[in-house]
């Protein structure tokens, strides 16, 4: 019997590029579609969340988290678990992965690929809305694909957008949303707000704005106007249209319609820019299915090493 890989966050990221694993996750679009599920269990204030998927030819994988809230109080993390990959051959287990490794570069990564493909290659300058762990890796992912280009960072906590931009040199922390948003070709937002903090008014043409932060049905990134201004594109229409309040309580409002989703990752020919001057806008949903990816990605990597 085959000894699963054993993949720890350090080891495993010094194996990795940004480029490569978006190019991984666009072939694993090309594979058949993904078989999803995922179930939870409670106890308390504590929860086990398990997210599995399946896609023919790749493998599968099941993602254990473990949220703990009370770990904030012993200085632990409160949000920990691992990544189980297996065989699409015979269903052993191929490799056990830090679930925060996994975590990191599907989040990121799953943006970057979008804009890869919706921003204008020449954007120069790129707005992280939100400065926590997501905005590190977000520096990181988007600096790879756009290496030139300027980083601005906002936060509600100014004190902490500046923290997070004194650990890059290319990096400004910003007081000012709305000037930000207005100067900048590229809009991340990473933030944990359940009500609006990116108005579309603010948006210039040409923009791309990429939203992570909401993924319950009660939160929000964007106004109303952000959405009707943009062509939109997700990453998965099964796991953002009917789940996340960015994509749902829009539709369910009327402000848009589920039609006026141009395309997700497995609609590739659809998925790009048409002009220099549209703005566009996509919802990063992760899923499942991407934790599958983005594994078999780093244990591909680990293994060659």
């Amino acid at each position: 019997m085959t000894t699963p890989e054993i993949i720890p966050f350090a080891e495993g990221e010094a194996q990795l590029d940004w480029i490569g694993l978006t190019d991984a996750i666009a072939a694993g679009h090309d594979l058949p579609k993904a078989e999803i599920a995922d179930s939870f269990l409670y106890r308390g204030g504590d929860t086990l969340l398990n997210r599995a998927a399946w896609i023919d030819g790749l493998g599968l994988a099941v993602k254990s988290a473990t949220i703990f809230p009370g770990n904030a109080g012993l200085g632990k993390p409160a949000v920990n678990g691992g990544v189980s990959v297996y065989s699409d051959t015979d269903g052993t287990l191929a490799a056990i992965i830090d679930f925060h490794l996994v975590t990191k570069w599907k989040t990121a990564g799953d943006s970057l690929l979008a804009a890869r493909r919706l921003a204008r290659p020449d954007s120069a300058v790129i707005l992280i809305v939100g400065a926590g762990t997501v905005a590190r890796s977000l520096i990181d992912a988007y600096g790879a694909a756009f290496p030139g280009a300027r980083f601005l960072v906002w936060n509600r906590t100014a004190a902490t957008a500046r923290a997070l931009a004194d650990r890059f040199d290319s990096v400004a922390a910003v007081d000012d949303l709305a000037e930000a948003v207005g100067g900048a070709d590229i809009v991340s937002c990473a933030t944990m707000s359940t009500d609006a903090v990116l108005r579309g008014d603010w948006l210039r043409p040409g923009t791309h704005v990429d939203l992570i932060g909401a993924y319950r049905p009660d939160m929000r990134e964007a106004d109303d106007t952000a959405l009707r201004r943009s062509r939109l594109f997700v990453d998965s229409r099964d796991t953002t249209v009917g789940h996340i309040g960015e994509i749902r309580d829009p539709i369910e409002r009327g402000v848009i319609k589920e039609t006026d989703i141009v395309a997700d990752y497995y609609d590739p020919g659809a998925f790009e820019r048409r002009s220099e001057t549209e703005i566009t806008l996509f919802k990063n949903g992760g899923g499942a299915h991407m934790d599958l990816m983005v594994s078999r990605y780093i244990l591909d990597q680990w293994k060659a090493r």
